[in-house]
């Protein structure tokens, strides 16, 4: 694939970022970024703000991300992002769903109930931008709650996800923003001395299909949303490792 490059002279809406048409012929069938609201426990807004750390690097994230689709591969693409609560929309309408900062998520009852039935009917859920091991036990235990029996796996960097379609030499790291401009220079990509190790892990169903898909130790969506406010950190964190690793789980999801 070419380099990814910046369409400044279109980025006039939306936050900046270009408009497209959806063919009516694909109006059903387009695909649609849709992001996980939850509850956190004993945090209150959080980073997010009074929405909730469901809403960190949102909507401009997903809006970001969607054009890169759009621009960078074959799927027909929702210029329109959705939110959904997992006990009270229709999950089957998106195959796949994203989360961020589970350190502090707490999972109802119903929800844990509504996750596994998507996620056994077909569904796909990519987990994103939580950082350290106390963050690591509570989405555990809180993915435990949803398969009891089901392992993590780490993937290793040979898995097809990693290069379906961009060929990633190494598990791809990336800080939030602040953390990368305060460390530039300096090599550091981690954000707590507990997170030096990016992982990859994935949860399977019966039939050997990946069902989850967890970025522990990275920030991919910083990438996403923050590509415009640092030339440096656009080439250095969105360009080769945010864009091309949340292509390649997409496509990955998409396909399999």
């Amino acid at each position: 694939m070419g380099s990814l490059q910046l369409a400044r002279s279109q980025m006039l809406d939306r936050a900046g970022v270009p408009e497209w048409e959806v063919s009516p012929a694909f109006k059903e069938d387009v695909f649609t970024f849709a992001r996980i609201e939850y509850d956190s426990f004993g945090r209150g807004g959080g980073w997010g703000g009074r929405r909730g750390r469901w809403a960190i690097d949102y909507p401009d994230a997903e809006l970001n991300l969607a054009y890169r689709l759009q621009q960078m591969t074959s799927l027909k693409v929702n210029p329109d992002s959705a939110v959904v609560r997992l006990d009270q929309d229709n999950l089957a309408d998106y195959p796949f769903l994203y989360m961020v900062e589970p350190g502090s998520l707490s999972f109802r009852e119903s929800e844990v109930e509504a996750l596994r039935s998507y996620l056994l009917n077909g569904g796909f859920l990519m987990i994103d931008d939580f950082w350290g091991e106390e963050e690591w036990y509570n989405l555990e235990y809180e993915l435990k709650r949803v398969f009891p029996d089901r392992e993590f796996h780490d993937l290793p960097i040979e898995h097809p996800i990693f290069h379906i379609v961009f060929d990633l030499k190494e598990k791809p790291q990336v800080p939030s923003i602040r953390h990368a401009l305060s460390y530039q220079g300096t090599g550091r990509t981690w954000e707590r001395e507990d997170a030096r190790e990016v992982h990859y892990r994935a949860i399977f169903d019966d039939n050997g299909r990946m069902i989850v898909i967890i970025c522990h130790n990275t920030d991919l969506g910083d990438g996403w949303e923050r590509e415009g406010e640092s030339e440096w950190y656009f080439r250095e964190f969105a360009e080769k490792k945010a864009y091309p690793m949340g292509i390649n789980i997409i496509v990955y999801a998409m396909t399999h």
